[in-house]
């Protein structure tokens, strides 16, 4: 990154858009500094500017709570910039995934019009477990089991799917498939692979067909 080229403002901070790499549920909105950019590039981990404190801080430093970055960006007017991270748990200071999780407008209830925003917000939702791990969630026991025990889940469910389509039982097939798709958004989300990298492989297939 060309950190010269970031126009900060007149107190020297530019904001800062915080998004998981996995889910790209934006995680929190802070401010940087020249100096919390270049330990940021530095490290690999994200470090912001406290307007309050007046002081440069390491995310997750004393709450263990640090975010890997994948990418930093800024904007077309270079007055902005963009991190994709990876959480190693919640974003926002009071214990939440995100620090957007107030609807000021619009109907959540609503159904959404793209039939496969289901997968956008699964990726959101097994994101956030993997973050906060709460008690009582059969994702979180799983992700704390580790990735051997996920492995062991993709390939039951595979067998599953198997035995459905041999059976030739549309319905049996259809919840094996789903549950084939759930764990296997688990292991995606568990190794820090992106959905999108998936989407984008299926994408450079279908071109060559």
């Amino acid at each position: 990154m060309n950190v010269e080229a970031i126009q900060f403002d007149e107190k020297g901070l530019v904001p800062a858009i915080i998004q998981d790499a996995r889910s790209k549920e934006v995680l929190t909105l802070a401010y940087m500094n020249e100096e919390a950019v270049r330990k940021s590039v530095v490290t690999g981990e994200t470090h912001l500017y406290s307007r309050s404190r007046q002081e440069l801080w390491h995310k997750g430093a004393t709450s263990g709570n640090t975010q890997s970055i994948q990418s930093m960006k800024y904007d077309c007017d270079q007055d902005a910039v963009l991190l994709q991270v990876i959480p190693e748990g919640p974003a926002c200071h009071k214990g939440d995934y995100s620090c957007f999780h107030e609807t000021v407008y619009g109907n959540e209830s609503v159904a959404k019009s793209n039939r496969y925003q289901i997968l956008d917000d699964l990726q959101s939702t097994l994101a956030e477990r993997l973050a906060t791990l709460p008690e009582g969630s059969y994702t979180s026991q799983l992700f704390q089991e580790g990735v051997d025990r996920i492995l062991k889940k993709v390939g039951e469910e595979a067998g599953e799917v198997i035995i459905a389509a041999k059976n030739n039982d549309p319905e049996e097939l259809t919840w094996e498939t789903a549950d084939l798709l759930f764990h296997t958004l688990m292991l995606l989300t568990e190794r820090g692979v992106p959905f999108d990298d998936v989407l984008g492989a299926l994408e450079g297939r279908n071109r060559k067909k």
